[in-house]
């Protein structure tokens, strides 16, 4: 039912490996591009921040799906003047690294070595900011765009460490791990956190019919609020210390629903324990929920909705609902001025779409 994958790099590890031993661009021409799959989180949000996991072990369930970042990497010509240009919601056209305002193509590019003439763009399938952890698998798609350039082929558990390292360590981003090993390695996942800083990935492996029932029950609706992350995470990890009895709630929850989808899971229990954890999650910070989310929230649970949460770290974004499927038009009418997004299920991590080199 599920494999474990012990994951031996930690943050520590690749921040004090030597950029010098990390081999340069190599000049040549030639396209890049991957896709790296969003998630959606359905228990232990926030049990992995270090702040938490460190001394008490984390836990997060969650499942990749079919919406998705995708990168693109080649050599710039020089005709176009500026030997790095950018695409993604904005343009940029700088002459020097360090020029890029974008702080997760920088630090990238910073990262791996990255020398100009380069061209690099992105897009996605949902908003950012939306909690579906865009940011992260943007992340990961671009340092491994960045590496297949180089000729080189991490494995997920090292795109995962190092996209990490970038936003953790290099831009002190006050955020957790879940996100860069769900788009590393996709999949339906319980993600361990444990105080040595290593990973346990345990992938687990539902039959077809399982997964067919379990997206048959899920209902996904865009609130058309984008919010910073970072603010609601940095509020929760300060908060850690008052909220230790709430966050070892969230993690001993993920652990029972990858117990409970074992043994022939409830999609009733399973809703109803989603209904619990959100009510454990407002808890953690001032910022996760208000009275305009409350109230889409009780509309839908009165419409039939079993439970849900916000996915990520809350404010706005993406709301999750499970609900039976004679009672999903009821909940669509009860939630008619969001927008539902369908989805299904992602087995797959990161992944070269093309990779021609020469």
């Amino acid at each position: 039912m599920a494999d474990a994958v012990m994951v031996a790099d930690t943050l520590e590890a690749v921040a004090s490996r030597p950029l010098n031993a990390v081999p340069r661009t190599l000049a040549r021409n030639g396209l890049i591009v991957t896709r790296t799959p969003l998630r959606i989180s359905f228990a232990g949000g926030g049990t992995d921040l270090p702040a938490f996991y460190l001394r008490h072990a984390g836990a997060v369930l969650s499942t990749t799906i079919d919406k998705y970042v995708y990168v693109t990497v080649k050599r710039h010509d020089s005709i176009f003047g500026s030997p790095i240009r950018l695409n993604y919601s904005e343009t940029e056209q700088v002459n020097r690294v360090e020029e890029i305002r974008n702080d997760i193509a920088r630090a990238c590019f910073e990262f791996l070595g990255a020398d100009p003439p380069i061209y690099m763009s992105t897009v996605a399938d949902l908003p950012a900011a939306s909690g579906m952890g865009s940011s992260s698998a943007f992340c990961v798609g671009l340092l491994h765009a960045l590496h297949a350039w180089r000729g080189e082929h991490p494995s997920a558990g090292q795109l995962a460490e190092e996209a990490a390292h970038v936003e953790i360590n290099m831009l002190r981003r006050p955020i957790g791990k879940q996100d860069q090993y769900a788009a590393a390695y996709g999949g339906f996942n319980l993600l361990r956190f444990l105080p040595t800083g290593g990973v346990s990935v345990e992938s687990q492996q539902l039959e077809s019919a399982a997964r067919m029932r379990l997206f048959d029950h899920l209902m996904m609706f865009w609130t058309g609020v984008m919010r910073d992350a970072a603010e609601v995470l940095a509020e929760q990890s300060a908060n850690i210390e008052l909220r230790i009895a709430e966050l070892s709630a969230l993690r001993d929850q993920a652990e029972q629903m990858q117990s409970g989808f074992c043994n022939r899971f409830c999609m009733a229990e399973f809703g109803k324990a989603l209904d619990v954890g959100w009510l454990l999650k407002r808890r953690l910070a001032s910022t996760i929920s208000n009275p305009r989310i409350d109230a889409w929230y009780e509309r839908a649970r009165a419409a039939g909705a079993w439970g849900g949460k916000l996915c990520g770290a809350g404010g706005g974004g993406f709301f999750l609902f499970v609900a039976p499927p004679e009672r999903r038009q009821r909940v669509r009418a009860a939630l008619s001025e969001l927008c539902e997004v369908p989805v299904q299920y992602e087995p797959q991590g990161s992944r070269l779409l093309t990779a021609h080199l020469e």
